[in-house]
């Protein structure tokens, strides 16, 4: 706000001025005769205040460049990169706060920090926008833990990932000598393939598949590629490693973010999970230290923000996009376009409406497949960090970043897929928990910590989705969950206070309306929603078939999991569709890879 003139300088600042001067009127009105008096003759610019409309009808008109709809992550990228190639840009967004699944909160008692959606940030040392942005300037950073993963047993033996290859070779030996030289020669042949070509790839414009296998066919690699592709999960896991407690990690960290187990054609994304299960990063102070640094970075640069604002829809006009229009909020002018980051059922069925489309793309568009699964999680608030049974043998457990608990065999994970696809959900699941405080003391009071449980859980619950919003339901299995991690970590429940915060996910699809079914990607990993087919053809390379509505949501190429993509793409669209010059260089991994003619 410009605290000389008391003009708002976004709609945040306007919305509040408004509040505060409809409480302040209020206030005036019980003053004495002689108060009032006194208030009248105060300088002009401090009276401003007293004058901003409380009715939200007469917002009238705003002129931008480009208007994104969604403050996530890809909204607060594609912003950020559009903003320093000088155009007009504005962002809006139905919840007070951007950053979308990038969050942190503080649930229960203040100081301790908790991440309830994004935690495990996996493209930190690829994504572009990091250091294009210049994001460390405000202070953003991250950790990398030494121990990734942790997997614990009941017999109190555990196997480790970290990030040096040989100690992780050497804990898997424990168990079989064969699993860790097959693991140690894919995961150096998945370095290849990330480097060379699947980091890159992520990056810029994605191509039809023929085109990228002809492409392919120069690299060493490419035939080991394309049998990935075939491959199911479970194929790769049963036939390249023997030892149970190998296959039931190996299983855990492919599946992790939504690759079905028995699923063929998305096989490709075997040597991106293994490769990232030794690289995720969390950053310091919260999740949300990132969306805070973008959105200082959109401002600085003359971004402007709209937020609370519903969406009312996206106007089109002769076939063109041409603003957004907000639920009690003004009308956004966009000269140049309109990029939303929502899902594509909300965008083009309900924001710009089936009369504007062609028959086949509503079919294809109403065919959008989510995920049927998504997180059950429990917030902890803890008095000292856990103590594993397994590090008795092992002390790294206990310095892990990611948890791996409950799964013997990767048989167990499997069993618990079948009963998730039936609706099928209890306190007996297997999860992976995480205690940020470990690793940044900062989210939680001095010597105190935080702990959090995800557990995969199914959307349709077959007891009924009553359930998921009842407090004694919720309650009972997030208690069953502590008292299976107690069975590893037995100090857990002398430690843990009693205000936990549990999240289900129909309360995922409650807060956020782009996460259908609490979908944790913004659409199922599915072979025919992957690559040049997310969402759709029409969308692939982040336009759409309304000429200047761009698509750059997680639901478009190259997916979820923050890996800043979508947004980033978007802005690359929108500056080549109208001739503007990226301010941008291209990262030397993409010139490596179009000098190799791999994209």
């Amino acid at each position: 706000m410009n605290r000389k003139t008391f003009e708002p300088d976004n709609l945040i600042d306007y919305k509040r001025l408004a509040l505060e001067a409809n409480i302040m009127k209020d206030i005036f009105d019980n003053y004495s005769e002689q108060a009032k008096t006194a208030i009248n003759n105060w300088p002009e610019a401090i009276k401003q205040i007293f004058s901003y409309p409380v009715i939200k009808e007469n917002w009238g008109k705003r002129e931008h460049d480009i208007v994104i709809i969604g403050g996530g992550p890809n909204g607060l990228v594609a912003g950020c990169y559009l903003a320093r190639a000088g155009l007009r840009v504005a962002i809006t967004d139905r919840r007070n706060e951007l950053g979308g699944g990038v969050a942190t909160e503080e649930f229960r008692q203040a100081g301790f920090k908790h991440n309830p959606h994004a935690i495990y940030m996996p493209m930190v040392d690829y994504a572009p926008a990091y250091k294009d942005l210049e994001l460390e300037q405000y202070n953003l950073q991250h950790i990398c833990p030494e121990v990734q993963f942790a997997i614990s047993f009941l017999d109190g033996s555990s196997l480790c990932i970290y990030r040096d290859l040989d100690r992780t070779c050497k804990s898997i030996e424990k168990f079989s000598k064969k699993d860790a030289e097959a693991y140690r020669n894919f995961y150096l042949r998945a370095r290849t393939m990330m480097d060379e070509f699947i980091a890159p790839a992520t990056y810029v414009q994605p191509v039809p598949a023929f085109d990228q296998l002809i492409r392919l066919e120069k690299a060493d690699w490419s035939k080991e590629m394309m049998s990935l592709s075939e491959m199911s999960p479970s194929d790769f896991v049963e036939g390249n490693f023997e030892s149970a407690q190998v296959k039931a990690l190996m299983m855990y960290i492919i599946c992790m973010w939504g690759m079905d187990p028995n699923q063929a054609g998305v096989g490709f994304l075997i040597p991106l999970y293994v490769n990232r299960a030794s690289n995720y990063r969390l950053v310091t102070h919260g999740s949300h230290s990132l969306a805070a640094s973008m959105s200082r970075d959109f401002m600085s640069h003359g971004g402007k923000i709209y937020s609370p604002f519903a969406l009312k829809r996206i106007v089109v006009e002769d076939g063109e996009a041409r603003g957004v229009e907000l639920v009690d909020g003004p009308y956004l002018e966009a000269k140049m376009g309109v990029i939303s980051t929502i899902d594509p059922s909300q965008t083009f069925l309900n924001m710009v409406g089936e009369e504007y489309l062609d028959d086949d793309y509503v079919e294809s568009t109403k065919s959008w497949m989510w995920e049927h699964w998504s997180l059950f999680t429990v917030q902890m608030v803890l008095l000292e960090a856990p103590r594993f049974n397994s590090a008795r043998n092992n002390p790294d457990v206990d310095k892990a970043f990611i948890h791996v608990l409950g799964y013997e065999t990767a048989g167990d994970f499997l069993s618990q897929q079948d009963k998730i696809a039936k609706g099928a959900f209890d306190g007996s699941f297997g999860f992976n928990a995480c205690f940020p405080t470990i690793h940044d003391p900062s989210q939680a009071p001095p010597g105190k910590h935080t702990g959090l449980i995800s557990c995969m859980a199914p959307y349709d619950l077959d007891i009924g989705m009553e359930n998921w919003s009842r407090h004694k339901f919720k309650e009972k299995t997030a208690l069953m969950l502590i008292d299976k991690l107690a069975k590893y970590a037995p100090n857990i429940k002398e430690s843990i206070l009693r205000d936990i915060h549990v999240s289900t996910p129909k309360d995922v699809e409650n807060k956020y309306l782009d996460m259908v079914k609490g979908s944790i990607k913004q659409g199922a990993y599915h072979p025919l929603q992957m690559g040049y087919m997310r969402p759709n053809e029409h969308c692939s390379t982040h336009r759409s078939p309304i000429k200047n509505l761009y698509m750059g949501g997680a639901c478009t190429y190259p997916g979820g999991t923050v890996l800043l993509g979508a947004g980033y793409l978007a802005a690359d669209a929108v500056l080549e569709d109208h001739g503007i010059n990226k301010w941008w260089p291209e990262p030397e991994m993409v010139k490596k890879a179009r000098e190799k003619g791999y994209l």
